[in-house]
């Protein structure tokens, strides 16, 4: 018993194993995820933005980055010039 640490489905990668979804190549994961999009838009499934939401959607992401950069307390390019 030497070696404990690698267990039933791990082969040393930090204690995960690369199963399913995360052992198949960036492509093969695209096209898999490309299918899924279209199978969700031809049964109605899907959800698409309007102006108004995509616009409350940006509004929000606005608000979020502005109060992490005040909380990390970098200047950044905000505008402010005193």
């Amino acid at each position: 018993m030497a070696n404990q640490s690698t267990s039933r489905g791990q082969s040393g990668n930090g204690g995960k194993s690369n199963r399913g979804f995360a052992a198949m190549d960036a492509e093969k994961q695209r096209e898999i995820a490309s299918k899924g999009g279209k199978a969700a838009h031809a049964s109605g499934n899907a959800h698409e933005f309007d102006s108004e939401e995509a616009r409350e959607a940006g509004r929000k992401g606005g608000q979020a980055r502005a109060a992490a950069r005040r909380e990390s307390g970098s200047s950044g390019n905000s505008g402010s010039r005193h």
